[in-house]
């Protein structure tokens, strides 16, 4: 699935044509809201929650799933009722080497309206690097005020030697986090970190970015999600932590028991409290309309929880 790596450098600079013509449309005016964390406008738990978006139908096969699911990643956090989502490029089922959704991105945009905030992939799932979607988003963040950053997905690989390497090289990221400059806002750069890459030194990638969004792959690991999520933040101590929460168990492709989902959720309403993470995502929009038995739990979870004050 994860074609050879491209390269960022050469290409980000030719995108700025290919997306004009590709439809994003007139520039509205620049908007002066900040970033996800530190404005200190957030007030509820709600406000710190996020869902994790594909294209519907993302995950019908290779995951062990009980069904096809046909739901759209503005009807996912409209069912879970989070205000802001990640959306992430996918793999296509249909067309092998082409990513989901495909440019121009406004029909989904004018759908998240709606939310406070969005934060959208230039590294998709897989890894795969897209040499459009950095330019595309520096222009729709204009348009569409409520983009407040970008997501690198799968960031990490294993090298043959045993090691992990980054998508983009630190050289690549710096020149990212400058092009995520806007004349009246930043964006912040966010990034993928799975547990098991936690015994890696991946510093020189870490210190670049503004947020670690932090997994554990499989379910059975979740019982050492405290050592684990210490680990994390020793490995990035400056960047921003987000807990992500896995609804259906990837790793394993079987549902995730509630003991272990109640776990995640509530050690991550503690560090809300606490301040050690900055907000809560759930995965996946693509899931939502199953019937699991994890995504309805978290449902009425965030329903108990969501207007508790921070």
């Amino acid at each position: 699935m994860k074609p050879p790596r491209r390269n960022f450098l050469a290409q980000a600079a030719a995108s700025a044509a290919t997306w004009a013509a590709a439809g994003s449309g007139t520039l509205g005016a620049l908007s002066t809201a900040r970033p996800l964390t530190g404005s200190g406008e957030e007030s509820s738990v709600r406000d710190k929650l996020w869902i994790w978006g594909h294209v519907e139908g993302s995950h019908n096969s290779g995951w062990g799933l009980p069904g096809n699911s046909r739901m759209t990643p503005a009807e996912g956090a409209f069912y879970l009722n989070v205000p802001n989502l990640i959306m992430v490029a996918y793999a296509s089922a249909k067309e092998p080497g082409k990513m989901l959704p495909a440019p121009p991105y406004d029909p989904y945009l004018i759908s998240f309206r709606p939310l406070k905030r969005v934060v959208w992939s230039i590294v998709g799932a897989g890894g795969v690097v897209s040499r459009y979607d950095l330019e595309a988003i520096r222009q729709l963040a204009q348009k569409y005020p409520n983009i407040v950053g970008v997501q690198m997905d799968d960031f990490f690989r294993e090298t043959l030697d045993g090691g992990l390497v980054g998508s983009l090289t630190p050289q690549e990221l710096d020149y990212v986090r400058r092009q995520l400059k806007l004349p009246k806002r930043d964006l912040s750069l966010w990034v993928t970190l799975y547990q098991q890459g936690l015994q890696h030194d991946l510093a020189e990638y870490l210190s670049r970015v503004d947020v670690v969004t932090f997994w554990t792959w499989q379910a059975k690991d979740l019982v050492s999600l405290e050592e684990n999520f210490a680990r994390a933040e020793s490995a990035a101590p400056k960047a921003r932590k987000v807990l992500g929460c896995y609804m259906w168990d990837y790793g394993d492709q079987k549902p995730i028991p509630i003991p272990l989902m109640q776990k995640q959720c509530q050690l991550g309403l503690e560090w809300l409290r606490r301040r050690r993470i900055e907000g809560m995502i759930f995965l996946a929009s693509c899931i939502c309309d199953l019937n699991l038995d994890a995504v309805e739990w978290t449902r009425n979870w965030i329903g108990q929880v969501g207007d508790e004050k921070l």
